[in-house]
């Protein structure tokens, strides 16, 4: 198994056990091993990176361009995260990113209208930033 340290920066541990780590880019890339595979949820295209990686179209203070492709990424991210080093990242690392953790704890099994308070509770206390964020979270649930 190689997975993320649990003390480690951004990470959160899902209800299963699951590590995943939350980042903004703009911030340098936390010490340690890299990932092994990321989601950068941008409005543009990312810069490369040395490991596997998947674009997400997803601007700003908004939801993802293509939600099929969202639930589709996610679900991929939560099915390697109990034997790989799983990122999810974008610009800031609260919104975006926050939105995103919180789906993959609805798909762990935490209640969707609880996802965004456990998020924030355990990663960052200002993740998930618009009510569009939010309802896209209990949507979510609903496939």
């Amino acid at each position: 198994m190689d997975t993320w340290d649990p003390a480690g920066a951004g990470v959160l541990r899902l209800p299963s056990g699951r590590l995943v780590r939350g980042r903004g880019l703009r911030n340098p890339l936390p010490e340690g091993p890299a990932p092994s595979f990321a989601v950068h949820l941008l409005g543009g295209p990312p810069p490369p990176v040395p490991w596997e990686s998947r674009w997400l179209r997803w601007p700003d203070f908004r939801l993802p361009s293509d939600r099929p492709a969202a639930r589709a990424v996610l679900t991929e991210v939560w099915n390697r995260a109990p034997h790989q080093r799983l990122e999810v990242a974008c610009w800031g690392g609260r919104g975006r990113t926050g939105t995103s953790l919180a789906c993959l704890a609805v798909l762990d099994g935490v209640p969707a209208d609880e996802a965004v308070a456990f998020v924030r509770r355990h990663y960052h206390p200002r993740a998930v930033e618009t009510p569009w964020q939010r309802r896209y979270v209990v949507r979510f649930a609903e496939g």
